[in-house]
């Protein structure tokens, strides 16, 4: 099973890194399933098939794969408008809303695709759903000060909700040192009022649906590769 599903990530891979053209700046997401885009990435850069890109990481765990497979980084700092993010997803919806953030990069994550241009999402079949919060915790990143005071609005709201764990029975830190709270509301009915309950909460920093921002999705399946724009 494990093989089959590296195999499709592969696939999905592939056909979005089809997209990258020489001389592009190109968003480099998180997770295993991003991973395979940077692979790709690798490999077209060191046979010739691609030249004079630069990668924009979402994670320092990402800067440091990109690195060691050969592909040039550079900055938002450097670069402020990306020409295309391919990135994985943890759940996908029919109306191209996403769930990220199982990575724990979703701030950087969700930076970088609003400064892009294109933002491709790649995954296998089993990620697609027809209601978000159906197969995926939704995680929300907060600032340390404070924290508890968001898990109990968060449970207002009507989640279930847990401190993702770190290393040594610590919590979990993100790049920016905050906290993920992973919450479970089930199946949304409608993830774009709860984003909005989100961000209009002080102290937390960013949440992973992605929503409006997503160019297109790339899915790979047991009958091979589809898009979803």
């Amino acid at each position: 099973m494990t093989t089959s599903i590296d195999s499709l990530k592969r696939q999905a891979a592939e056909a979005a890194v089809g997209l990258i053209q020489p001389g592009m700046v190109v968003g480099l997401g998180a997770g295993s399933t991003a991973l395979k885009a940077i692979e790709c990435i690798g490999e077209r850069l060191a046979d010739g098939r691609l030249t004079g890109i630069v990668g924009v990481p979402c994670s320092g765990q990402v800067a440091t794969d990109a690195q060691r497979l050969g592909v040039p980084l550079t900055s938002l700092d450097e670069h402020p408008a990306i020409d295309l993010t391919i990135d994985g997803a943890d759940e996908v919806d029919p109306q191209l809303r996403v769930i990220k953030g199982g990575g724990g990069a979703l701030l950087w994550e969700k930076i970088v695709a609003q400064a892009s241009r294109q933002e491709v999402i790649i995954v296998d079949e089993g990620k697609l759903s027809d209601r978000l919060g159906t197969t995926w915790a939704l995680p929300v990143e907060v600032i340390p000060f404070g924290w508890r005071t968001q898990l109990e609005f968060l449970a207002g709201l009507g989640a279930t909700v847990t401190v993702r764990p770190g290393r040594e029975n610590a919590p979990f830190r993100t790049d920016s040192g905050n906290l993920i709270l992973d919450c479970n509301f089930g199946p949304m009915a409608d993830p774009e009022a709860l984003a909005a309950a989100l961000n209009s909460r002080a102290g937390i920093v960013e949440h992973g649906l992605f929503i409006g921002l997503v160019s297109a999705v790339v899915v790979a399946g047991k009958q091979g590769v589809w898009w979803l724009e």
